[in-house]
C-alpha cells in the first residue's frame, strides 16, 4: 500500500514562524521561500491573512506574497480565517486558500467563542468566494487527536467535521494532531474517517512532535496509503499548548524517513538542510530537527 511518491507541504512560512515567539522580518521570510523552492518544495504555505491584532508575526502577509519570486509548478497557499481575509488575500493571487475547524467542541468555543457547526457555517461563503476566484480550497481539522481542554477526540468527532467541510464544498482535507499526542492506529481510524468522504489525494496529515509521534503517525498514513503531509523545516514552530514542547514535524525529519523507504518527493535533502540552518540562524538558533542538526555535524567534522 506504500505510495511510490510523497508530497511534501511545506507549512514553515507560515504555521511555523506564526507559533515562534521571534519576530521575523519580511526579507526572511521571503528568502526562506526562495530556498524551499530551489529545495524541491513544490507547496509551501507562504502566509496568512489573520488580523495583526491577534497574530503579529503575519502583519507583513501582502509584503511577503509581494516579494515572493515566483516558480513555475510551485503552488503558493494562504490560510484565511474568515471573509475579510479572503478579500485582503484575493489580491496577493494566492493558488490555494487553507480555512481550519476543530475537531473538539471545546477547542472551538474556547478558541473563536462558537459551535464547530457555527464555525463551519461561517466558512461556506468563504469557500463560495474562493472557488469563484478559480482557487481550491484546503480544509484543516485541528485537535482531530486530542485536545487540550476536552481531552480525548473521538474518530466519530473527527468524521463529524470532515461532513461539514464537504458539505460547504472545501476540495481537501487535512487531519491535524495539533498537540501532538496521536499514535498511530489512533492516527489510521481518524484517516480511515477521512477517506470515507473524501479521495486518496484530497486527504493529508499534520503532525506535531511534542510526544515524539509524528515520524510513526506519519508511517501509519502511509500504510493507508495516504501521500501528502504537512511538514515545516529546521521544525519551525512551537507547540502553545506545552510549554518548551517541540511543535510541527521537521520537514527535514520527514524527507530523511522517505528517503529510507524509496519514496520519491522531488525534494534536495542537502539543500533543505541548508533552508532549515538559514531560518534557525535568523532566529539565533540551533535547528528543531534532528536530521538538520546531525547533519550540519557530520560537515562541520567534515571541515575540521
Amino acid at each position: 500500500m506504500f505510495p511510490s511518491h510523497v508530497t511534501l507541504v511545506e507549512v514553515g512560512p507560515r504555521d511555523g514562524l506564526q507559533n515562534e515567539k521571534q519576530h521575523v522580518a519580511a526579507a526572511h521570510k521571503i528568502e526562506l521561500v526562495h530556498r524551499l523552492q530551489a529545495a524541491g518544495l513544490r507547496e509551501i504555505e507562504a502566509t496568512s491573512f489573520v488580523s495583526p491584532k491577534w497574530v503579529p508575526q503575519m502583519a507583513d502577509n501582502a509584503e511577503v506574497m509581494a516579494g515572493i519570486v515566483r516558480q513555475g509548478g510551485v503552488r503558493y497557499a494562504v490560510l484565511v480565517p474568515n471573509m475579510k481575509g479572503l478579500e485582503a488575500a484575493l489580491p496577493t493571487k494566492p493558488d490555494e486558500v487553507v480555512v481550519f475547524g476543530a475537531a473538539s467542541e471545546a477547542f472551538s468555543q474556547r478558541n473563536i467563542n462558537c459551535s464547530i457547526a457555527e464555525s463551519i457555517e461561517r466558512f461556506a461563503p468563504v469557500v463560495a468566494a474562493a472557488h469563484d476566484a478559480g482557487l481550491k480550497v484546503r480544509g484543516a481539522i485541528s485537535c482531530a487527536l486530542g485536545c487540550p481542554y476536552q481531552g480525548e477526540v473521538s474518530a466519530d468527532e473527527v468524521e463529524r467535521v470532515v461532513r461539514l467541510m464537504k458539505e460547504i464544498g472545501v476540495d481537501h482535507c487535512g487531519v491535524a494532531d495539533t498537540i501532538g499526542v496521536g499514535t498511530p492506529r489512533k492516527v489510521q481510524r481518524a484517516m480511515e474517517r477521512a477517506l470515507k468522504h473524501y479521495p486518496l489525494v484530497e486527504v493529508s496529515g499534520h503532525f506535531h512532535d511534542t510526544y515524539g509521534q509524528a515520524l510513526s503517525n506519519i508511517y501509519a498514513c502511509l500504510e493507508l496509503g495516504v501521500h501528502t503531509f504537512d511538514a515545516s523545516v529546521a521544525g519551525l514552530g512551537g507547540c502553545p499548548y506545552a510549554k518548551g514542547a517541540t511543535g510541527n514535524v521537521a520537514t527535514e525529519d520527514v524527507l530523511f524517513m522517505l528517503n529510507g523507504l524509496d519514496i520519491s518527493t522531488g525534494i534536495d535533502l542537502d539543500a533543505l538542510v541548508d533552508a532549515g540552518a538559514y531560518i534557525s540562524g535568523v532566529l539565533g538558533r540551533p535547528p528543531v530537527s534532528r536530521v538538520g542538526r546531525a547533519m550540519l555535524a557530520k560537515r562541520e567534522k567534515a571541515n575540521a
